[in-house]
């Protein structure tokens, strides 16, 4: 009989603690931090291997299917440029990455249990990595690494509510303490590949990838006595109906969720254009070392665990007098920010030398800024649709948080586009004012939000 993805009750929830945390949070957590480890050592070549081998005479031949492929983007958008084409292929690969744990997390909920699907999506993420060794398979790597993070990504952390039970305080630092991991992974993986990338090719970078991917699946297999009980699958009919607060919270969410998208919007740019960025307009010279670019995107790992026990503490604070923001808050506060570290970037040519560089320096005050942001507005907004979704939609509900992002990865993809047009300061103050409006509107629009989602209505 299949498993369900729903809550065990409580008396099925292990007890054993570390850190004051049950053990099975450790167990989650480490999986993720290899699955990050996984991703983002992958997501930091991408754009560069397409721009500076994959999409280049001798190479794009050999792709299967891309000639389609191409023709369906290019049909869309128009002719693009090799560069151009590499943007929009990453966006919408990111993009799909975070559209499919909403099939992966309904799969979870209703079909297979989420432990199921966990193991499905590790395994497809791995041989998707292997693929990528090969000219050939290149789209086909694409495709398995986009179902795999569905069912991985749409299951793995919906598990973590069910480890706590009603009421418990810990569960809000659960989530903290989660996206440590998530940090953690990103950023080793970005040295590691950025380095096996530059002394032995991209494909050995990716070779990493995959080792990474089975690692993080060893943890999970391994820690299963430490999750919840999954029970049989609950029928259909059986399953409770939405209630009155159920549905109110449902219209919460929809009006939170297109305000998500203008965040993405500028972070997936980090991810996408942001290399190239750093390529031509950041003097990546320290003495007579060259920093490989991927290196910068490892400090988007880095910041947030530098920067989490100084914020975490002033929370606690300002809990403490009745000033602590509520989720909402601090999601228009992480807006705001990350717009400031956005047009930080269109400000560059003010400090750039005689070669036209800003130093190195100036980008890694970005990703501290930027990543104060960051920790502001995706831990909460996850926290949100974790804490607040109806129970028998949970995995469903978080893989629509993560939808967000796929619309805003294909966007950014297509305004990828104007980096040859705009000049590098247009096109970042570009990003600020849409991540900027977002948070106006989150700000505008918190009542009636605040009053679909409240926790006693």
């Amino acid at each position: 009989m299949a498993e369900t993805a729903f809550p065990a009750p409580a008396d099925t929830v292990p007890r054993a603690s570390m850190f004051d945390q049950p053990r099975g949070l450790w167990v989650l957590s480490g999986t993720e931090l290899w699955e990050r480890i996984s991703f983002h050592g992958m997501q930091a070549l991408l754009v560069l291997y397409m721009v500076g081998q994959l999409l280049l005479p001798g190479h794009i031949e050999k792709i299967t299917g891309f000639a389609t492929f191409r023709g369906i983007v290019e049909g869309i958008t128009g002719p693009l440029s090799v560069q151009a084409l590499a943007a929009q292929t990453f966006g919408l690969y990111v993009g799909l990455v975070y559209f499919t744990p909403v099939i992966g997390g309904a799969i979870g909920d209703r079909i297979t249990g989420r432990r199921v699907a966990v193991i499905i999506g590790g395994l497809a993420m791995a041989a998707g990595h292997i693929c990528l060794a090969f000219d050939e398979s290149f789209l086909i790597a694409l495709l398995l690494l986009i179902i795999g993070a569905g069912m991985l990504r749409g299951n793995l952390a919906a598990q973590v509510k069910s480890l706590y039970e009603e009421g418990d305080r810990r569960s809000a630092d659960a989530f903290q303490l989660y996206y440590v991991s998530i940090n953690i992974g990103a950023f080793i993986a970005p040295i590691i590949t950025g380095a096996l990338a530059v002394a032995y090719g991209w494909h050995t970078g990716f070779a990493f990838a995959a080792v990474g991917m089975m690692i993080g699946l060893g943890v999970y297999v391994a820690g299963q006595g430490l999750l919840p009980a999954e029970t049989g699958r609950v029928p259909r009919e059986a399953r409770a109906p939405l209630t009155a607060r159920d549905r109110r919270r449902l219209l919460g969410f929809a009006i939170v969720w297109p305000l998500q998208i203008t965040f993405w919007i500028a972070q997936s740019q980090v991810w996408n254009v942001y290399n190239l960025w750093v390529r031509d307009h950041v003097s990546l010279g320290i003495g007579s070392f060259q920093v490989p670019v991927p290196w910068l995107q490892a400090l988007d790992g880095l910041a947030p665990v530098l920067v989490m026990p100084f914020f975490l503490a002033l929370w606690q604070r300002q809990a403490a007098k009745g000033q602590e923001p509520d989720d909402l808050g601090k999601m228009a506060i992480g807006c705001f920010i990350f717009a400031g570290a956005t047009a930080w970037l269109a400000l560059a040519p003010l400090v750039a030398g005689a070669d036209g560089r800003a130093p190195i320096l100036w980008a890694v005050a970005f990703h501290l800024l930027s990543n104060i942001g960051w920790l502001y507005f995706t831990p909460i907004a996850l926290a949100l649709y974790a804490t607040r979704s109806p129970t028998g939609l949970r995995g469903t509900l978080l893989g629509v948080n993560y939808l967000a992002t796929f619309f805003a990865s294909t966007i950014s993809g297509r305004l990828g586009g104007l980096y040859e047009t705009l000049s590098a300061s247009q096109f970042w103050l570009l990003h600020a004012a849409i991540v900027g409006g977002g948070g106006l509107a989150l700000v505008a629009l918190g009542r009636p939000i605040r009053a679909l989602l409240d926790e006693r209505a």
